[in-house]
C-alpha cells in the first residue's frame, strides 16, 4: 500500500501539473531520520549488527505512505475525507480483527485455512503461547492499537451528536466489544478501555465541555448497552469453557481481586522482574545497539546471555535505553511529541484526541516497546478543506461506513 501511494503520488502530478512538498513531511522526515541516526550511531559504535531502530525513517515512511493510499480511496469514495471518517473505519478494522479472533478460537478449520494463508509469525502462532489473535494482530501490538482505537471511539461520541439513535449503539457497542475481546487477545487494550472512560467521566463531570449537549444521551445508552451486555457476557462465560478460559485471562486481575482480594496480573508480576537499569556510562549514553537479543544471532556477541528480550527486559523505555541510550530516547520522544502537535494543528478541534493517543503510546512504552504511528498517519494526510468537499473523482454519495 505504500508502494501504491507512489503511482498515487505521480498520477496526482500528471493530473494537476504540480507536486507540492508538505513542509510537516519534511519536518518529520527529519526527525525521523534522527532517530535513525541515533540508531546508527549505536550500532556502529558498539560494532553490531542490529537495525532494528537505524531504518526507522523507512518504517516511518512505509506507514504514512499506507495511510495515504487509504485516505486516498476514502476521499474517492466518499468525496471528502473527514476525521469522522477515518475513525470509523479504524472502528471497522478492530471489530473485525476481534471478532475473527473469536471465530478463529471457537473453529478450528477457520484458523487452520487462515493460518495457511497469512503468515502469522512469532512463538503465539506456532503454540507457544495459548491465546487469541487476529489476521497478524496479537500480543500488545494489536493492544496497543486497540487502546488507540478505543480512545478515537470515546472523544468522537463525546465530541459529535449521531443524528440517528442507532449511531449511539454502534459507537458504544464497539467499544465494549473491542474492550473486551481486545483484552483477550492482549491485555494492553486495558489502557485505552481505562483511559476512555476516564476520560468520559471527566466530560460527564464537566458540564462546560458538554459543548454539544449529548452528556445525558451518552449516559443513557451507555447504560443501556452495559445492562443488555452482562447477560451476554454471564452467559458465554457459563456455557463456553473455551471463552470462560480467555475471558479469565483477559481480565485476570478483577477475577484475582474478586477471589483472593488482590489486583494482580501474572504479566505483570514477571514485569517487576525486568526492571535492569544500564550499569555505564556509555549504555546510558549511546546505548550498546542490541535491541534484539544477539546470543544466538550474533557470532561476535560475548556479552550476558539471558533468553527472550536483550538483558531480559520487555520494557519499552528500557529497551530504547540499551539499544541507542537517552539521546535516542529522548529524541524519539521529541519525535512523537511533534507527530501529535502536527495532528493538533491540522485538526484543532480533536487536540484531545492527539492528547490522548500520545498518553496511551508512552503508557504502553512502559510495558512494551511499540509505536502507534500508524494511528497517527492517517490524519496526517488531510489537505485542504474544498479540495476534501469537492472531489470530482468521487464514486459514492455517502458519507457513512
Amino acid at each position: 500500500m505504500a508502494a501504491a501511494a507512489l503511482i498515487l503520488l505521480l498520477w496526482r502530478l500528471i493530473k494537476k501539473r504540480e507536486l507540492k512538498m508538505d513542509k510537516d513531511f519534511l519536518y518529520l522526515s527529519i526527525l525521523a531520520g534522527l532517530v535513525s541516526v541515533c540508531g546508527m550511531a549505536a550500532v556502529t559504535y558498539n560494532n553490531t549488527e542490529d537495525y532494528t531502530y537505524a531504518t526507522y525513517i523507512s518504517s516511518a515512511w512505509v506507514w504514512w505512505g499506507a495511510a495515504y493510499t487509504v485516505c486516498t480511496f476514502i476521499r474517492w469514495i466518499h468525496g471528502k475525507l473527514t476525521p469522522v471518517l477515518v475513525i470509523n473505519y479504524l472502528v471497522v478494522v478492530c471489530v473485525f480483527q476481534c471478532a475473527i479472533a473469536l471465530f478463529m478460537d471457537i473453529n478450528k478449520p477457520l484458523k487452520l485455512f487462515i493460518n495457511s494463508i497469512v503468515l502469522q509469525g512469532d512463538l503465539v502462532f506456532k503454540g507457544g503461547v495459548h491465546r487469541l489473535y487476529g489476521i497478524g494482530a496479537a500480543l500488545d501490538v494489536a493492544g496497543a492499537r486497540f487502546s488507540a482505537v478505543l480512545v478515537m471511539l470515546i472523544i468522537l461520541l463525546t465530541l459529535l451528536t449521531p443524528k440517528r439513535w442507532y449511531d449511539y449503539f454502534l459507537y458504544i457497542a464497539s467499544f465494549t466489544f473491542i474492550s473486551i475481546a481486545g483484552n483477550m487477545i492482549a491485555r494492553t487494550t486495558l489502557i485505552g478501555t481505562l483511559l476512555g472512560l476516564a476520560y468520559l467521566i471527566f466530560f460527564f463531570s464537566r458540564p462546560s465541555m458538554n459543548v454539544k449537549g449529548n452528556a445525558s444521551r451518552l449516559w443513557k445508552w451507555f447504560l443501556g448497552v452495559t445492562i443488555l451486555s452482562i447477560p451476554l457476557i454471564i452467559l458465554s462465560y457459563n456455557s463456553n469453557l473455551q471463552i470462560r478460559k480467555n475471558m479469565r485471562f483477559g481480565f485476570e486481575g478483577f477475577f484475582n481481586y474478586f477471589e483472593t482480594g488482590h489486583f494482580t496480573y501474572g504479566s505483570n508480576e514477571t514485569l517487576k522482574n525486568m526492571y535492569v537499569l544500564p550499569d555505564n556510562a556509555k549504555t546510558w549514553i549511546i546505548g550498546d545497539g542490541y535491541f534484539n537479543n544477539p546470543y544466538g544471532n550474533d557470532p561476535y556477541y560475548t556479552g550476558e546471555v539471558t533468553e527472550g528480550f536483550y538483558k531480559n527486559t520487555d520494557i519499552g523505555y528500557l529497551r530504547f535505553i540499551f539499544y541507542f541510550g537517552i539521546i535516542g530516547l529522548l529524541m524519539f520522544i521529541f519525535y512523537f511529541i511533534e507527530v501529535g502537535r502536527m495532528c493538533m494543528r491540522r485538526h484543532p478541534e480533536w487536540k484531545m484526541l492527539f492528547l490522548l493517543l500520545l498518553i496511551v503510546h508512552f503508557t504502553v512504552w512502559a510495558k512494551v516497546s511499540t509505536d502507534i504511528f500508524l494511528a497517527f498517519a492517517p490524519f496526517l494526510c488531510f489537505e485542504n478543506e474544498n479540495e476534501d468537499d469537492n472531489d470530482e473523482t468521487c464514486i459514492s454519495d455517502s458519507g457513512n461506513v
